[in-house]
């Protein structure tokens, strides 16, 4: 419940993925129905679970992505009173319904259309979807301030971060310190990476998430895309950010501040954490998630990435350094190049490459005009790395 004592009102974007999925579980556990009205749910393919997500926790409305499921979400839905809807108006549309908090989970740039509405309306955003801020940036944060709500993160890195950045301490912030697990490849050679395949690189060996996000974790294009959104989220130059390999992910992130002083925030990683301090801000959730136990971490290790293995990491500082669109020229590359991958039509190592190749293309990239400018760039940036990815079969 929120201060006043009444039930708080949400909407989540994407709530049949692992981040929609923790969140009503969540949501469960701070009361269900007695602490939320649930205004709207989305998701993509799995119908069957996104109705019944909807009948389990009162949904005023339910959205499929994809138009073609319409129908079957239709009739999952017959009778219940709850409203159906399909394709990107639809969600559009359930981003603007009356909501206090939107939880923003969708993955890729489909999420930034719904997520701009939400904010442009003065919701609060639990924003867990990277590309808002990596494809919009300046232009997300506006909508957010003009809109009047709040921008809460929900990566476990930019919750930590935000949980110990001190807001009257912000004349002595040095540095903000993104940790990275390294992923399943973390010792492995080019050699070996080589012949990754897209299940192998999904085992990610310390957090449960979907293959989207496991396999950026495994290029390291996660912790990237990451960097970029740090500049944004904390309002920080490129050369206060770094990265440090933490392969334990115990500390999921620190601050350090002009006095010498380094505060890190730590826990088990599981992201009903991070989830939960979103819903609950300014107050603390009483959550059912495993206790961190220092009696029984043996260590706790830290390393410098290697920016020759772990290309993703160089390229991010390259699109911070250059501004403009280059962040969205990059992440649009990098998608394109994350399906080829899945498909088994190119091998781990290109998707950077393909990414790299095509930010060169498109280094003259001014400014975002507005979001039919940003998609526009988006569509392009991913007809050459088709066409890029193309030349790379034909010479191969």
């Amino acid at each position: 419940m929120n201060a006043s004592g009444s039930r708080r009102r949400l909407t989540i974007l994407g709530s049949t993925g692992s981040i929609g999925q923790n969140t009503l579980d969540v949501v469960s556990q701070l009361g269900g129905r007695e602490a939320f009205e649930i205004e709207a749910l989305t998701g993509n393919g799995n119908v069957e679970l996104l109705a019944d997500q909807a009948r389990r926790f009162g949904a005023r409305m339910a959205v499929t992505a994809s138009e073609r499921h319409y129908q079957a979400l239709k009739a999952a839905l017959s009778g219940s009173g709850i409203a159906v809807g399909a394709g990107p108006e639809a969600l559009i549309e359930a981003a603007s319904r009356p909501s206090d908090m939107v939880m923003a989970a969708i993955v890729g740039t489909a999420g930034l259309a719904p997520t701009l509405a939400a904010a442009r309306r003065g919701a609060d955003i639990a924003l867990a979807n990277k590309e808002c801020l990596v494809t919009a940036g300046t232009l997300f944060v506006e909508a957010v301030n003009q809109g009047g709500g709040r921008l809460l993160p929900v990566d476990s890195e930019h919750n930590a971060i935000f949980q110990v950045l001190e807001e009257h301490q912000r004349h002595a912030l040095e540095r903000i310190i993104l940790t990275a697990s390294g992923g399943p490849f973390r010792t492995w050679s080019r050699e070996q990476m080589a012949d990754v395949t897209a299940e192998t690189a999904a085992r990610h060996p310390n957090w449960s998430m979907g293959l989207k996000i496991s396999v950026g974790s495994a290029t390291m294009f996660n912790k990237a895309l990451e960097m970029i959104e740090a500049k944004h989220l904390f309002d920080v130059r490129p050369d206060q950010i770094e990265v440090i390999v933490h392969p334990q992910s115990v500390i999921h992130s620190m601050v350090g501040y002009s006095d010498g002083s380094v505060l890190a925030q730590l826990g088990c990683p599981d992201m009903r954490t991070a989830i939960g301090y979103a819903l609950s801000h300014p107050r603390r959730a009483a959550l059912s998630v495993e206790r961190l136990d220092f009696t029984r971490l043996s260590r706790l290790d830290f390393e410098a990435p290697d920016a020759v293995r772990f290309p993703a990491l160089r390229l991010a500082r390259l699109a911070l350094e250059r501004g403009g669109m280059q962040s969205a020229v990059m992440n649009a590359a990098e998608e394109t190049a994350f399906e080829a991958f899945v498909k088994g039509e190119i091998g781990f190592l290109d998707m950077a490459e393909v990414a790299e190749a095509i930010m060169e293309e498109l280094a003259s990239a001014g400014e975002p005009e507005g979001i039919d400018h940003i998609f526009a760039t988006d569509a392009e940036a991913r007809a050459r790395a088709s066409r890029y990815m193309a030349g790379m079969r034909t010479s191969g």
